[in-house]
């Protein structure tokens, strides 16, 4: 059997798919995650997530934007087809956002909280490796 040159372009339907939902799930997760961090009280959201009430509340909140920057990156500009290539970048940045996440919470003994970093890092991964070279999303022709 042979491939056309089209089928060796255009990338697979369970592809682009699971892309989507990839994204979907890792703007949700971190648009959600961001919101809380940033409205919630200190006192209640320390109750959640105890390193919240041991950093100060710059850091916490800095890492509310960090997250609702990044969940709105991977998902916005690709929907948008406005600088698609945002949406790489903030694959990268949360895959770079989940290391840190992963590193910081095992030096503080809470390796019970990593399975869904873990989660997170390979969505990420396979958000950035699709959007960067298997499935890219071309920009919108103004």
């Amino acid at each position: 059997m042979t491939m056309t040159a089209l089928e060796t372009v255009t990338p697979g339907r369970a592809l682009r798919i699971g892309l989507w939902t990839a994204q979907v799930v890792l703007a949700f997760v971190f648009i959600s995650a961001g919101l809380v961090k940033l409205t919630t009280p200190i006192p209640e959201l320390a109750a959640m997530m105890p390193w919240a009430g041991q950093y100060s509340e710059t850091f916490v909140r800095s890492i509310a934007l960090v997250d609702l920057a990044g969940g709105i990156g991977i998902l916005l500009p690709a929907l948008t087809r406005i600088l698609p290539r945002l949406t790489v970048l903030a694959a990268l940045g949360c895959t770079v956002l989940q290391l840190f996440a992963l590193v910081f919470h095992l030096s503080r003994g809470e390796a019970a909280v990593t399975p869904l970093n873990v989660v997170l890092l390979a969505l990420s991964l396979f958000v950035l490796w699709g959007r960067n070279s298997k499935a890219p999303i071309a920009p919108r022709q103004f």
